[in-house]
């Protein structure tokens, strides 16, 4: 029964997208894969959430709503209540720029969507969660 819920806490996953139709998607397959996940569709809810604590890993879109991706990302990383968790980030941007920024900050992947099936995307959280 502990294993259960240890396992549970292991999988707490926040997807940042503001694009509803990829967030759903996103959503769906994760929970079809047992993780706990939350939503957030702005860069200010996420950090809120995020300081409510418990996540492993959270999928960050870039181009957002007031606080864009790379703000909510420098903000995750600077602070030592949050700087544990992973954070791959998920965008549309892929520019070389883009990219090396996104690393630099701290994310431990760079995912551009349209390279990407949302099963591939399972499975890099995946890999994350067992490199722990």
């Amino acid at each position: 029964m502990t294993d259960n819920l240890e396992q549970n806490n292991k999988n707490q996953i926040l997807i940042v997208e503001d694009d509803k139709f990829l967030r759903e998607l996103l959503f769906r397959k994760l929970k079809d894969n047992n993780f706990n996940v939350s939503v957030a569709v702005d860069g200010l809810e996420a950090l809120k959430k995020i300081k409510d604590g418990g996540y492993k890993v959270v999928l960050l879109d870039l181009v957002l709503p007031g606080e864009d991706g790379f703000e909510v990302l420098k903000k995750i990383k600077e602070d030592p209540e949050t700087n544990k968790i992973s954070v791959i980030i998920l965008s549309n941007l892929g520019q070389q720029e883009e990219v090396e920024r996104g690393l630099k900050l701290g994310a431990e992947d760079y995912l551009i969507k349209a390279h990407f099936t949302p099963g591939e995307i399972v499975d890099k959280v995946e890999k994350i969660l067992n490199k722990e």
